[in-house]
């Protein structure tokens, strides 16, 4: 049996432990519930069957899945190479204008064929090129990272209101949003593709996006473990003093886990302004850059386990949004609240639960002995 550097097996400390720190939340979220005077039993049947009950449900789940997706491994990525990146959300703003610009240019002259692998190259590249800069005053200027992307995350929310309130908006529009793209420059949505092959779903905004975030896990996977690059981002993430050692240089490390990250950041403007809303505007992104963060804490910084988190804040978000219209005592802040506490238990307070695991786990090993 695999063991882990604190003792525990290996599959406790990936699967058992955040499982034990999800029921912890819902534990106290449901707390909160019956102190406003609701069943939380009833909250919790409302949110799964919202969630996971019909196609409709399980539609919108993957959808809010698919941003996790992204985001959590944008964290994992920097993550791996000793960094924390805090500015997914940013990241994820001006790859969504990557996308937005591609398409205002060129969605009436190109077909779907050229502008899909268009808008994929420069969802990364603007989400890559946004994380450069904090990147690089990390490796040459000592900057630390979280501070310079947490700035960069405000500095991109205020390039998008100008662009938007200034330049993109669309002629004699009162909101500051461009005008909708060609049909050309949209992204299949899942039900149609379905639709085609005698299967009927409900509309919901699930869409191709969905399959690239899946090859992109694949892609991480790959990358961070059977590459001699993704080995080098581990080895300056665990001791930039053994990378050294090794020969590895440590600020090209830094630059290029940051970019990689910012780019996978970018993939959620993808989703946003090509699969969804055919069009640039604002908030876009709706906090899901700073989701991430949980999700690939909850997941261990592994891509199927960030799979499974995703899957696991997907259904949060949509389960909320039934819970919030079928309970009027229980607001959209409730749900939000919700949330906090998975953030919570899977971040600050991850590792609560170990040392009762590591004492059970001792224990059985004593008794078998």
């Amino acid at each position: 049996m695999t063991t882990s550097a604190n003792g525990l097996p290996r599959w406790a400390d990936i699967g058992l432990l955040p499982l034990i720190n999800v029921t912890l939340a819902l534990g106290a979220a449901g707390l909160i519930v019956a102190a406003i005077g609701e069943n939380p039993l009833n909250a919790i049947r409302i949110m799964v069957a919202g969630a996971l009950g019909g196609p409709e449900g399980i539609g919108y789940t993957l959808y809010y899945a698919t941003n996790f997706v992204f985001a959590g491994l944008a964290v994992a990525v920097a993550f791996h190479a000793g960094l924390f990146n805090i500015g997914g959300e940013g990241q994820a703003y001006i790859g969504g204008l990557g996308v937005g610009l591609a398409m205002l240019a060129l969605d009436r002259h190109l077909p779907f064929a050229a502008l899909f692998p268009l808008g994929l190259v420069l969802s990364m590249a603007f989400g890559a090129a946004w994380a450069f800069v904090p990147a690089y005053l990390q490796a040459h200027r000592g900057s630390h990272v979280v501070i310079t992307t947490i700035m960069f995350n405000f500095l991109a929310a205020a390039l998008m209101v100008y662009l938007l309130v200034n330049v993109f908006i669309a002629p004699g529009s009162m909101t500051p949003e461009s005008r909708k793209f060609a049909d050309a420059a949209a992204l299949p949505m899942v039900h149609d593709l379905l639709a085609a092959i005698g299967i009927t779903m409900p509309f919901t905004p699930l869409n191709l996006s969905l399959g690239v975030a899946l090859l992109a896990c694949v892609a991480v996977w790959g990358f961070l473990w059977h590459t001699p690059w993704g080995y080098e981002i581990r080895v300056v993430g665990q001791s930039e003093k053994a990378a050294v050692y090794a020969g590895i240089r440590p600020k090209r490390v830094i630059v290029a886990a940051m970019c990689l990250s910012g780019a996978l950041a970018g993939l959620i403007g993808l989703n946003e302004i090509m699969g969804v809303h055919h069009r640039l505007f604002l908030n876009f992104v709706a906090g899901a850059g700073f989701t991430g963060i949980a999700v690939s804490l909850m997941g261990r910084n592994h891509p199927f386990g960030i799979v499974l988190a995703a899957l696991l804040f997907g259904a949060i978000q949509q389960g909320g949004a039934e819970l919030s219209f079928d309970v009027p005592n229980i607001t959209r802040e409730m749900v939000v609240v919700i949330q906090g506490l998975m953030i919570l238990f899977s971040g600050a307070l991850a590792y609560m639960a170990r040392p009762l695991l590591e004492g059970l786990f001792a224990l059985r090993g004593e008794a078998r002995a």
